[in-house]
C-alpha cells in the first residue's frame, strides 16, 4: 500500500509515469505485461525500462511475476497515481492534502482545485465483488478480462458516479461534480456532519429535509438504491446525499422496491434516534405522486 500518495505524487518522474501508463495499456491484452511490451510502448531501450520498473517496484506501484516470462501489472496504488496526473494536468487537482476518509470501496483525499483553488475532495473508487452488480457489468467482460475486474469494475463506478451527479446538481443537494478521470472523481467538499453520528436539535426538520430531496431525486427519474444514514450529511441549511454509484432509474424492474428500502432505512434511523414515527406508505406516495 502506499504510504502517502502526495510524496509518492511528487517522486514519480513523467519517465515513470509513461511506464504505467503503458503497463496500463496492455494490461487490455495481457494478464502481466511482457517487459518488451513496456519498452515498446513507452520507446525507451532495455535497460532504461529495467530502470525504471525497478524503481516502480521498490515504490510498489507495480508488480512482477516471473513465470513463463518476466511481466508487468499495476494495482490499485498506481491507478491512482495515473488519474491523479490526468486530473492535476487539467488543472482539476492543484494540490492534493490529507486523506479523509476511508471506506470498504472508496478512499477521499481533500485537494484543491482550478485557478482559486476551492477546497474540494477526490474520491477514489475501491470496488468489491458486490460492486459489480452495482455497476451492472456484463457477466463476460469479467471472462475475459479477469485481470482488470477490480480496476474495471472502479472506473466504470466512478464514472456511472460522476455522471449521475451531473444530471442531479444542483436540483438536489447533492455534491458539485468538477472532474473525473479513470476511478477517481473530483467535486464539491460535503458540508455538515453525518447523519449517523450528528444529534440534530429539530430532527422533524431534518427528516423532511431529506425525503424532500429524495423526491426531487425521484421527480428526475433518479432512486438512490442505498440511502441510509451513512451517506447522509446534516448542516445548518439542510443536507446532502452522497455515494450515488449503484443508483437505477424509475423504471428499474425492482425500482418500488429500491426506494422502499431507501425510505424504510431513514425512517427507522429516525425512530431509534429521536422517537420519530411515519408512515412508510404515506412517505412513499408523497414521493412519487406527480
Amino acid at each position: 500500500m502506499l504510504e502517502s500518495i502526495p510524496d509518492i505524487f511528487l517522486n514519480t518522474t513523467n519517465r515513470e509515469f509513461r511506464v504505467l501508463l503503458a503497463i496500463e495499456n496492455s494490461m487490455k491484452f495481457y494478464e502481466w505485461v511482457p517487459k518488451e511490451e513496456i519498452a515498446d510502448f513507452t520507446g525507451y531501450n532495455q535497460k532504461e525500462t529495467d530502470f525504471l520498473l525497478s524503481r516502480l517496484a521498490t515504490n510498489k506501484l507495480v508488480h512482477r511475476s516471473n513465470g513463463a516470462y518476466e511481466g508487468y501489472r499495476i494495482y490499485f496504488e498506481a491507478y491512482d497515481l495515473l488519474a491523479l496526473n490526468a486530473l492535476v494536468s487539467r488543472g482539476s487537482v492543484n494540490a492534493i492534502g490529507e486523506i479523509i476518509g476511508v471506506g470498504k470501496e472508496s478512499k477521499v483525499y481533500e485537494v484543491t482545485s482550478g485557478i482559486t483553488g476551492r477546497r474540494a475532495i477526490v474520491k477514489f473508487h475501491r470496488e468489491g465483488t458486490m460492486s459489480f452488480k452495482k455497476v451492472r457489468i456484463k457477466r463476460e467482460h469479467i471472462e475475459e478480462r479477469r485481470h482488470l475486474s477490480w480496476l474495471y469494475a472502479s472506473r466504470l463506478a466512478a464514472k456511472r458516479e460522476f455522471e449521475i451527479l451531473k444530471l442531479l446538481y444542483p436540483q438536489v443537494s447533492v455534491p458539485e461534480p468538477i472532474d473525473h478521470n479513470r476511478h477517481a472523481i473530483v467535486m464539491s467538499v460535503v458540508k455538515g456532519q453525518q447523519l449517523a453520528h450528528a444529534r440534530v436539535d429539530e430532527p422533524d426538520w431534518y427528516l423532511d429535509e431529506i425525503l424532500k430531496q429524495v423526491k426531487k431525486t425521484y421527480q428526475l427519474g433518479i432512486i438512490h438504491a442505498d440511502l441510509s444514514e451513512f451517506n447522509v450529511f446534516v448542516n445548518p441549511e439542510g443536507c446532502e446525499i452522497i455515494d450515488w454509484p449503484q443508483y437505477v432509474t424509475a423504471a428499474h424492474t425492482n425500482a418500488k422496491e429500491l426506494l422502499y428500502r431507501d425510505i424504510e432505512n431513514i425512517l427507522m434511523f429516525f425512530q431509534r434516534k429521536y422517537r420519530i414515527k411515519r408512515d412508510i406508505q404515506g412517505v412513499i406516495n408523497n414521493i412519487t405522486y406527480a
